[in-house]
């Protein structure tokens, strides 16, 4: 894959006059091409070699980061600029020249530079398989194939927009409670590393049988001291485990199940999973892809394997000749209401646009559930913590009430 250089060059324009700039392509021959779409004349081309000193300082895992945030933004604006009249190539340019993120605008100035060479977009995008999902590139071949593509990239936004929408509801409802618990977790090795070893050195000074609750603190506070390095290597080693299998088949197959089965979370999981697969459904049909291929690219985009297996046994009993609402019936993922309402799509001709209905429920069912658990966590958090700490200053302070009686 060409790598995109930075070019400095001069032209003239249509008044005859000689300007001066910078760009980035990936050939000369890319420069040339889109300076003259740009009805300048090339007079020179250069490539510009960076130094150490001035090359970004990149961090890994953060500068080169795409979120599906900067997709939406993207896919929204080559829509807007699309359905304005702009051509495909001066909509990526201006993508790739206003894109604050450098590794999308990056990504956006290979896909025109691959455009320029030949290929379609939706094969350029596809050359992208960590950036852009599968979801993204099937539409867009479908939208260039029927030749609604400013439709399509507009349906791929809402899309994008909507999962965004869901995934931050998600966010903000779990980070009152995560944000608590690092709180109450940091202070109380705070307290057993460095509060409890001085009350014992005290309280062994004094005399004296210590109280039960000063013991256990005691106890605790010994075992972190010795335990805390295996600790910290077995949490960052479960951490690298965690990453390394949490997208293989066989683990997943052992691990998401239980997402469904969990007591306060599972049905919040089963919303997501429910919205996030009759959106990208509905969205993909309305593009004009191919049922077969819809359900193959949206089980994997669910984001849970439960959903994931039901849909390829659906898409196998449609390739059959069955309707879609039928094979669905049977797996009990998929709630009655969400069937029968695929089932009046079907008859009705309207399969996306009930599907759509479907994702705007379980959008709703996931903002009033997340409600709902802040509302519950919140209280059951501050009387947890307020529990630790209480437990671990009485355990402390209750050897001081008879401090006197050892001093006499």
């Amino acid at each position: 894959m060409a790598s995109v250089k930075k070019f400095e060059y001069s032209v003239r324009d249509a008044q005859g006059k000689v300007q001066k700039g910078s760009i980035e392509a990936t050939s000369e021959a890319a420069v040339a091409n889109r300076l003259r779409e740009m009805k300048l004349a090339p007079i020179s081309i250069s490539h510009v070699k960076t130094s150490g000193l001035q090359s970004e300082i990149k961090i890994p895992g953060l500068s080169d980061r795409i979120s599906l945030k900067d997709i939406a933004i993207m896919s929204r604006q080559l829509a807007t600029m699309i359905s304005s009249g702009l051509s495909l190539l001066r909509a990526l340019t201006i993508l790739a020249e206003q894109t604050q993120n450098q590794a999308l605008s990056k990504v956006v100035g290979e896909v025109r530079a691959d455009i320029e060479g030949g290929r379609s977009l939706s094969a350029a995008l596809g050359r992208h398989p960590k950036v852009f999902p599968p979801l993204m590139v099937n539409m867009v071949r479908a939208g260039e194939v029927g030749g609604f593509l400013d439709n399509v990239l507009d349906s791929v936004a809402k899309n994008f927009e909507s999962e965004v929408k869901l995934r931050g509801k998600i966010k903000s409802a779990m980070t009152y409670p995560v944000v608590v618990f690092i709180i109450a977790i940091l202070a109380v090795v705070g307290m057993l590393l460095f509060i409890v070893p001085t009350f014992e050195a005290m309280f062994a000074s004094l005399g004296g049988e210590l109280p039960f609750l000063t013991q256990v603190l005691v106890t605790m506070s010994n075992g972190l001291k010795v335990g805390a390095l295996p600790l910290v290597v077995l949490i960052v080693l479960g951490i690298y485990l965690w990453n390394a299998n949490k997208r293989k088949r066989g683990f997943r197959q052992r691990v998401e199940p239980l997402y469904l089965k969990a007591p306060v979370f599972g049905g919040l999981i089963q919303k997501v999973a429910l919205a996030r697969f009759t959106r990208n459904l509905g969205a993909m049909l309305r593009a004009g892809v191919p049922i077969l291929q819809s359900l193959d690219i949206v089980g994997e985009a669910s984001g849970n394997i439960v959903v994931e297996n039901a849909t390829r046994a659906v898409r196998d009993s449609v390739r059959t000749g069955n309707s879609l609402a039928r094979p669905l019936a049977s797996h009990p993922v998929f709630p009655p209401m969400a069937v029968q309402m695929m089932a009046v799509g079907e008859d009705t001709g309207a399969l996306d646009e009930m599907l759509d209905k479907i994702a705007d429920f379980y959008d709703q069912e996931v903002e009033s559930t997340t409600e709902a658990l802040t509302s519950l966590i919140e209280p059951l958090m501050i009387a947890v913590l307020g529990g630790i700490i209480g437990f671990m200053v009485i355990g402390l302070y209750m050897p001081i009430f008879s401090v006197f009686d050892l001093v006499k």
